[in-house]
């Protein structure tokens, strides 16, 4: 079945540095925002850009990324002629292995891609919080007839070595690509998103596998091989809300950026929705006594405590007396009477016993001991215990160092 453009969503990374929060799911399946996940966003790009057909590659712990994209129906992808597929690493007659690299997942999917004939393959990563018009991205690279054409946004000059860096002319083509330089020469920086016509990239995805001291990699590999091969590559400037939500830091960053009009990242946006597959829970519901400001609070939270600047995702439980600032907590958390969260990031179903404390205020802490404190999902800490700032707890309320 012909289709003008797929897209193909890596969602297989482990997520390292996320440390105790990925122990047992990939990150794109890390809740965010109080009621979605983080692969919520870049499908629901896809949906509202009119890209109907997308391939999910999945690799390291899927079971609960699977169980959560299902059907695809909340993105709209339950579709006979296209819709969303689960694309694991798979046996074949020659053999079996991982996908190596960003490049070699695709190349073991090239039979999947050529069964919808695409002109276009828009090329996407499972861990960025943001919303884009794919569709303006792929008409740019129509327009200007590249062979690939990578979405770029400018950062700052202090972190450009963090990202794939581009140099461009005046014309936006790109004439050089570093990635992660020491010393960059631009600060227009990759954002992981790729749209190649689909003819050119089959053919150096086919060289690229054939090479044997290639990693595999569209960074290192594959782009930098186009380019050499004077291959016509464009950048596309992005300027709206983007964030990598790979550290701890930037996702509990990205969380607090949600609760801030004017941090760019706008969910009520009735023009692009990011939907999500919800809950089926009761509303939250307020006690007398509870106190509760600039938060977001999902479906099935009890509150009788205090909550400030906080999210909550559903089913949370902060007791009478108990009070959560600064913090992101995830599915099915209680935090009992009298017990104290800050600044912290606390995973699924976890429990913080009566009169404990996790993490603190930075204005009250040594600077060089401050950080996010981080409990891994299920974890349990019993009453009046201290969990000290820049501390992280894995399932077992064991300290775990990052």
């Amino acid at each position: 079945m012909k289709k003008e453009c797929i897209a193909m969503l890596l969602a297989g990374g482990q997520g390292s540095r996320l440390y105790v929060l990925t122990g047992d799911m990939a990150k794109p399946a890390v809740p965010f925002g109080g009621k979605f996940r983080i692969i919520d966003f870049p499908l629901s790009n896809c949906t509202n850009s009119g890209i109907d057909t997308v391939g999910v590659l999945t690799q390291y712990r899927p079971l609960e990324l699977n169980s959560y994209i299902g059907s695809g129906q909340p993105w709209d992808l339950d579709r006979s002629d296209g819709g969303v597929h689960i694309l694991p690493p798979y046996q074949s007659a020659t053999g079996a292995t991982w996908y190596k690299g960003t490049a070699n997942a695709i190349y073991q999917n090239i039979g999947f891609i050529d069964l919808y004939d695409p002109d276009y393959v828009v090329i996407l990563s499972g861990d960025h919080i943001y919303k884009m018009d794919y569709s303006r991205m792929v008409e740019h690279h129509k327009s200007v007839g590249a062979a690939c054409t990578i979405s770029v946004m400018e950062v700052p000059w202090a972190d450009a070595s963090r990202f794939g860096i581009m140099s461009v002319d005046e014309n936006d083509m790109i004439t050089e690509f570093a990635e992660k330089p020491k010393e960059p020469k631009s600060n227009l920086a990759s954002m992981g998103i790729y749209v190649f016509s689909w003819k050119a990239l089959r053919h150096y995805l086919e060289a690229d596998e054939a090479d044997p001291n290639s990693e595999n990699d569209f960074g290192k590999n594959v782009i930098p091989a186009m380019l050499a091969a004077g291959e016509k590559m464009a950048a596309y400037r992005f300027s709206g809300y983007w964030k990598d939500v790979g550290t701890l830091e930037s996702l509990w960053d990205a969380n607090m950026d949600m609760l801030a009009r004017d941090a760019g990242l706008d969910l009520l946006e009735p023009d692009w929705p990011i939907y999500a597959r919800t809950v089926s829970l009761p509303p939250a519901f307020l006690g007398k006594e509870a106190r509760v400001e600039h938060s977001a609070i999902s479906r099935g939270c009890d509150l009788e405590g205090t909550v400030l600047n906080s999210v909550l995702s559903p089913g949370v439980v902060v007791e009478k007396g108990a009070e959560v600032s600064y913090s992101v907590l995830m599915p099915g958390t209680v935090v009992k009477s009298g017990a104290v969260v800050r600044y912290a990031i606390l995973g699924e179903n976890c429990y913080i016993g009566e009169n404990g404390r996790v993490g603190s205020d930075p204005a009250e802490t040594d600077p060089d001991k401050w950080g996010l404190s981080v409990l891994g999902p299920g974890s349990k800490t019993e009453p009046g215990r201290v969990v000290p700032a820049k501390t992280m707890l894995d399932r077992y309320g064991k300290e775990v160092a990052r």
